[in-house]
């Protein structure tokens, strides 16, 4: 199995956290940014959007990070990551698709903002805006998370996985942020993983 993809990427970091989870054999090539390949022909044949992460599993080429963690996780941990019951599963899949259409759509104007764009060049402005909106959508998993260890309830499951590299950088960039208690937990008791300390946690944010 192959995994293309820097370990920067929020979106690669949360398919290597599920894979280590899982204890599967894998080798990650590096592609993105500086590292380039992604606009290599190769790279387009088997992902034409040209991003990371693609995971190569035999004849099987993926594409999406969050389908990627669904597949690992219906794979290798049916009955744990991945629950058998439908209602179930259907809910812990509305949080992963929560998190590309709220949470990340949120919060990337902050991290962008505050990480990748040179301090002379920043629209503060447009930056407190995006942290208002970020804080917004977090107090909505905030919410959800009361009475539960994580998404899901009492165990970690495939819905955790892509909210993991978000919450780092929520909790860890340089902006005034309300008391989370929730979701201030789950981050303390993903820091405990350490397959999330190894992929996320330890990856400085760049």
């Amino acid at each position: 199995m192959k995994i293309y993809g820097r370990v920067t990427s929020s979106n690669v970091m949360k398919v290597l956290w599920a894979a280590d989870e899982l204890g599967l054999d894998y080798d990650r090539i590096d592609a993105g940014m500086n590292f380039g390949v992604v606009d290599s022909e190769e790279y387009r044949s088997m992902n034409p959007n040209g991003r990371v992460p693609t995971l190569v599993d035999g004849d099987l080429v993926l594409w999406e990070s969050n389908v990627i963690v669904r597949y690992l996780a219906a794979k290798h941990g049916k009955g744990t990551l991945w629950p058998e019951e439908l209602s179930t599963r259907a809910d812990l899949e509305r949080w992963m698709d929560w998190q590309q259409t709220v949470q990340n759509i949120t919060f990337t104007p902050v991290f962008w903002g505050l990480v990748r764009t040179p301090p002379s060049d920043r629209d503060q402005s447009a930056i407190d805006a995006a942290v208002i909106q970020s804080i917004a959508a977090m107090q909505i998993l905030e919410a959800h998370l009361q009475g539960k260890n994580w998404i899901g309830g009492d165990k970690l499951t495939m819905a955790d996985f892509p909210v993991g590299p978000n919450i780092h950088r929520f909790f860890n960039l340089p902006f005034d942020r309300p008391d989370l208690p929730n979701l201030k937990k789950l981050y303390d008791r993903m820091c405990e993983r350490p397959a999330y300390n190894k992929n996320i946690a330890s990856i400085p944010i760049s």
